[in-house]
């Protein structure tokens, strides 16, 4: 991902002083394009600030037996456009005083753009973002170098243990599922990949009715229909791409070790959790928060931590996607207390999962939640992050309203009941990555 920032220090003082706290976030409006991408809009006028991101169902989950296409498309959307190098791109956005970015994960890929509302700055702003979208060059050249680029970061990431854990372990969980693979690819299928299949792969995913355009700042919504029709209009109208199959839930315990020369072994146990708009979603989300969501506060920081110093940082999640992303328990430790500390690990998982959390730690659970939530919505671009989420997601326009509201209404009965179902300590996966051969 490239980012192309100038904000003046005077602007970026006055963005991290606003704050919603103290003030309701205004309703979500949401609309399609004439050609069918879908708009979601918040009015925000305090600071004379846009912010947009285009996201698409682009994602290396749709890179179809070829990992790494997605990303290699994503990466090179801003390496030259509409016959811009991507030195001239970016000489052009700092001029106007504007970030561009670009990226993709597993689900989707994006085109961020932030940008002062005067027209005199906005305007030519939108119409880099627009041939950034739509009018890509997708050179030779460019390729070759992003390639090379990407190759090099792979080669790196087997340096580090946990990456090469985290690979491993979503290689452990999906099989052949298209959120097996690691979204940069490896160096065998990124040698394999021809500037013609990106190309090709531009053409099908980044089309407006596979598009969701969130949009945040200081302007009416007259003119946010205006601004989102003019970038739908860089894209061929298209088709929504297709939904994604359902992940094969895991039968049985698996358990791998990955020799590594590091002084810390990297745990990663899990298996497919959730996805996005999932009924279980804030029975989960709320009850892990006892279990490893909630830092320093959560059963395994105290067990495994706090009781026992067998690791400094562990913890536990719930990454909900399109379909069921991944629930991940995670450790690091000395590599002669790997065996211990893991034990810790599944017991602590087992016991919770058969008695689940007490009144007490429900309680402090929810309080911290709800009592954090406004921090999550402080500023422009994050609420452009959850516009993003429901959007891309179909989740309700209401969700952010109803956010605290869902987080009070969980019970412990619930929690017991929905960990019982979801979670199976004896049917997870376990990748173990460290310096004991």
């Amino acid at each position: 991902m490239k980012h192309y920032p100038l904000i003046t220090p005077l602007l970026l003082m006055v963005l991290l002083a606003w704050a919603l706290p103290g003030q309701a976030m205004p309703p979500i409006q949401h609309w399609l394009t004439d050609n069918g991408a879908r708009v979601y809009y918040v009015p925000a006028p305090e600071l004379p600030m846009v912010d947009i991101n285009v996201t698409f169902a682009a994602g290396s989950a749709r890179d179809n037996g070829h990992a790494g296409l997605a990303h290699m498309t994503s990466t090179l959307l801003d390496s030259g456009a509409a016959g811009l190098s991507a030195d001239a791109l970016a000489t052009r956005i700092e001029e106007l005083g504007a970030e561009l970015s670009t990226g993709s994960a597993r689900d989707m890929a994006w085109v961020t753009l932030r940008s002062l509302s005067g027209s005199d700055y906005l305007q030519p702003a939108l119409a880099i973002m627009g041939n950034v979208l739509g009018k890509p060059d997708f050179n030779k050249a460019d390729f070759e170098r992003e390639r090379d680029r990407t190759l090099v970061a792979i080669r790196s990431s087997e340096q580090s243990p946990s990456a090469v854990a985290q690979h491993a372990w979503f290689l452990s969980l999906y099989g052949s599922h298209p959120y097996a693979e690691r979204p940069s690819g490896t160096e065998d299928s990124l040698k394999a990949i021809k500037l013609e299949q990106v190309r090709a792969f531009h053409q099908r995913y980044y089309a407006a009715r596979n598009a969701v355009i969130a949009i945040v700042g200081d302007l009416d919504r007259k003119a946010a229909e205006q601004l989102a029709g003019k970038l739908a209009a860089q894209l061929p109208e298209g088709r929504q791409a297709e939904a994604l199959p359902a992940p094969v839930s895991l039968k049985e315990a698996q358990e791998k070790r990955i020799f590594h020369p590091s002084a810390q072994t990297h745990v990663r146990m899990g298996a497919p959790g959730m996805r996005r708009g999932d009924p279980d979603y804030f029975t989960l989300y709320v009850g892990n928060h006892v279990l490893g969501g909630g830092g320093l506060v959560s059963r395994l920081n105290e067990e495994i931590r706090e009781q026992r110093g067998l690791s400094y940082s562990v913890s536990s999640y719930f990454s909900p996607m399109a379909q069921n992303g991944p629930y991940l328990l995670s450790l690091q430790t000395r590599n002669d207390q790997v065996d211990e500390a893991l034990a810790v690990m599944r017991d602590t998982l087992k016991t919770y999962v058969a008695e689940g959390p007490t009144d007490a730690e429900l309680v402090a659970a929810k309080k911290n939640i709800t009592g954090g939530f406004a921090l999550r919505i402080d500023s422009n671009s994050k609420i452009l992050d959850y516009l993003v989420v429901i959007g891309f997601y179909d989740l309700p326009l209401d969700y952010l309203d109803t956010f605290n509201g869902r987080v009070m209404a969980v019970t412990r009965e619930q929690v017991v009941d929905a960990f019982q179902r979801r979670v199976l300590p004896d049917t997870l996966s376990t990748v173990i990555v460290g310096g004991e051969s």
